[in-house]
């Protein structure tokens, strides 16, 4: 019976790796993008989960325990959870299926997430644990304190939820992205349909769970710690249905990552490991302290309307978005020089782009000095009016090329947004990522912001290249 929860990891891992879910991307997108589409995809997950448990519970066929409200550790973890997951460029299950995707900083962070998980748990951290957990309401969930049923809260949620989705789904369909050109298997997963596909998953896992004799559902943070126990010390009992979950949700997201071309090793830069290695860190104290991460807090208390859940939510985003403030910006590494633009006589007359420059010019533009004549050895150069630096490269007639490759997301969409900021109207950008989220982030963004899209390639394992037009839908 526990192997049914490596079954459910896998399947739980082949979902959110297709699917792209990472709830640290849906909050940080309210702050840095200013839309919620994706912070939808987690509500549904929530209310499929709420409708799902309090139709099993309403049965008989799960007793759920609910955990009491301890305010200081909840708030205090909870925003230390958040800033932590946007320095380990993931929450927990993200972190689990991005390290499937042969993301080498996603495993930094995967490692010490599960040793400080372990130590608040049951090591040297674990005084410090209980201290903040001292002062306990005793408070449970808000059908308990209210005296009604579960299904005040959960019908509302979902029927809310559905509300959203729809008005985003025919704002969508009245100005769609661009997506690749692929086969079936390879396409990504609706952040809807992924979110419906987890909440199910959910309702699932518990009874399945609670067959074993562990009464709970989907959980990361403590199986993470319990895995991490098992390795070092051996002992059996650590070894159960949640530690199976954790490693199938690798399996799983090894094996999609696989069959879709998006698994390839990238070994991150210095500052990267370093951001991966700290970000781990904070995961672990923060869901320990928090009494679960994303999913444990945000899927599955949530689910339950526990005071917990909902108050963790919201210090998580909270540490969301200092972190966004703190450390999301763009590299300000800036491309060209001032000799860009300065080209010999026989180079513009043997170069038909060159020669061709001026032709667009007004009468007026082609009567004034077009070129500051400037001594060069070998000849005469003729040097344009150099633009200011970019960060992108200038390739000439109007185009650019950014550099992301290696960059953990969201870094490709933060250096895209400054490039074409810098860039004119009709000019083009071609970025080259390879950062899976960005797939559907950055022609979600050029879609939402007025960019055309020229082209959109995969032209390696994990490795795309998009070329987007300035403002050219308006």
């Amino acid at each position: 019976m526990i192997l049914t929860g490596l079954a459910v990891g896998v399947a739980l891992g082949v979902v959110m790796q297709r699917g792209r879910f990472c709830v640290t991307g849906m909050l940080r997108d309210v702050f840095l993008q200013k839309q919620g589409r994706g912070l939808v995809a987690f509500f549904i997950v929530v209310a499929v989960h709420a409708i799902g448990l309090a139709a099993l519970t309403s049965l008989g066929v799960i007793s759920p325990e609910y955990r009491t409200f301890a305010p200081i550790a909840v708030a205090v973890g909870g925003f230390i959870f958040g800033m932590a997951i946007i320095l380990a460029g993931g929450c927990a299950s993200g972190t689990w299926y991005r390290s499937g995707e042969g993301l080498v900083g996603s495993w930094f962070a995967l490692l010490f997430y599960g040793l400080s998980a372990s130590a608040m748990k049951s090591g040297f951290l674990s005084g410090f644990n209980d201290k903040l957990k001292e002062w306990d309401t005793g408070w449970t969930t808000l059908p308990q304190t209210f005296g009604i049923s579960a299904w005040w809260f959960a019908i509302p949620l979902a029927l809310g939820t559905a509300y959203l989705a729809q008005l985003y789904l025919a704002r969508d369909a009245a100005n769609p992205k661009v997506t690749l050109e692929q086969p079936w298997y390879r396409k990504p997963l609706h952040p809807y349909t992924a979110g419906a596909a987890i909440g199910l998953l959910g309702v699932l896992a518990w009874p399945l769970s609670a067959a074993t004799g562990r009464n709970d559902g989907l959980g990361i943070t403590t199986p993470s710690a319990h895995l991490t126990s098992y390795i070092t010390t051996g002992e059996t009992e650590y070894f159960n249905w949640g530690t199976l979950l954790v490693l199938g949700i690798l399996v799983g997201s090894y094996i999609a990552a696989k069959a879709s071309g998006e698994f390839r090793l990238r070994v991150p830069d210095g500052r990267t490991s370093v951001r991966a290695v700290i970000g781990g860190i904070g995961m672990g104290v923060g869901a320990s302290l928090a009494g679960g991460c994303t999913v444990g807090n945000g899927m599955v208390q949530t689910s339950l309307f526990s005071y917990q859940g909902w108050v963790a939510m919201a210090f998580i985003a909270a540490g969301v978005y200092v972190g966004a403030k703190l450390w999301l910006k763009p590299s300000g590494v800036k491309q060209g020089s001032a000799d860009a633009g300065v080209y010999t006589t026989d180079e513009s007359i043997s170069d038909p782009e060159l020669a061709g420059l001026a032709s667009d010019k007004t009468e007026a533009e082609e009567a004034a000095p077009a070129f500051n004549i400037v001594s060069a050895s070998g000849g005469v150069a003729l040097k344009t009016k150099p633009k200011q630096d970019t960060t992108a490269r200038p390739l000439g007639g109007g185009r650019y090329v950014l550099d992301t490759l290696g960059d953990v997301c969201p870094f490709p969409l933060i250096e895209a947004k400054q490039a074409i900021s810098e860039l004119d109207s009709g000019e083009e950008l071609i970025i080259d990522f390879d950062c899976t989220q960005a797939t559907e982030s950055i022609p979600q963004w050029a879609a939402d912001n007025g960019h055309g899209v020229k082209d959109f390639v995969q032209n390696q394992n994990a490795g795309w290249q998009i070329t987007v037009v300035k403002d050219a839908a308006n």
